[in-house]
């Protein structure tokens, strides 16, 4: 298994130290990162990732709000050959005919980003993996809207947050997922109660063990109320030790 971090874990380091961020990302262990907004600063980003021995597979940027062309090109320039959308609205998951709408929308950024050899996903919160009046997930409904290219990430937090089992409900998406975020707590909505991976309640190996299609696991926290830098060494030795004895 592959592991990376999303970068906005750390954003207040990064923001605070680019290039020293990302050197002690690598020095506990971590050889593939997953930007955010990366179309912002893509030469720095670059440069710092090319210094640390760091790869970043993946990408978060808003491809359904911003200038598509300047992202895909920005994923060029870091090898990103997936870009994923990390947000549509939570009033825009209510009917099937606004999720289609996302999806069509997605579509055509799908087909805009395999001129540049990229290729698309969406990453959800915990609203879309709350059931509709026909009690599908939002999420589902988008799946079955989306063309055959565009990819999952699925947030396995979240989505036990929005009311999910998320070994289940990645079972029943099949090899629509690529990627997971994986991260861990009391599965609340506040991101401050989040935990170093492997100290809270997630089924952690349950749900990596039914990404059946994964490529990459990425490691995330929103928030913590502790040091960050040590819940993210944390996360990566206790998934890295692999899955404890019964």
């Amino acid at each position: 298994m592959t592991y990376s971090l999303q970068l906005y874990t750390v954003r207040r380091e990064l923001e605070a130290d680019l290039p020293g961020t990302l050197k002690a990302l690598a020095a506990v262990g971590f050889r593939q990162v997953e930007p955010y907004n990366f179309h912002e600063n893509p030469a720095d980003l670059a440069a710092a990732l090319e210094e640390n021995g760091l790869s970043a597979p993946s990408g978060h940027a808003p491809l359904l709000r911003s200038d598509q062309d300047a992202i895909f090109t920005a994923a060029n320039t870091l090898g990103i050959g997936t870009v994923i959308d990390p947000h549509v609205p939570e009033d825009r998951w209510k009917t099937e005919a606004d999720i289609a709408a996302t999806a069509a929308a997605l579509n055509g950024a799908a087909a805009k980003g395999a001129d540049y050899g990229v290729r698309v996903g969406y990453h959800n919160h915990w609203w879309e993996l709350e059931t509709l009046p026909d009690g599908r997930t939002g999420l589902e409904v988008l799946a079955s809207h989306l063309n055959p290219e565009v990819i999952l990430e699925l947030d396995t937090y979240w989505a036990a947050v929005g009311g999910q089992d998320a070994a289940a409900l990645l079972a029943r998406l099949g090899d629509r997922v690529r990627f997971i975020h994986i991260k861990d707590g009391p599965v609340t909505s506040d991101p401050a109660a989040q935990l170093p991976v492997g100290d809270g309640v997630m089924p952690v190996w349950d749900v990596i063990a039914a990404a059946t299609a994964l490529e990459t696991g990425v490691v995330e926290l929103d928030d913590y109320a502790g040091n960050m830098m040590d819940a993210v060494e944390a996360s990566l030795n206790y998934l890295t030790a692999g899955r404890p004895a019964a």
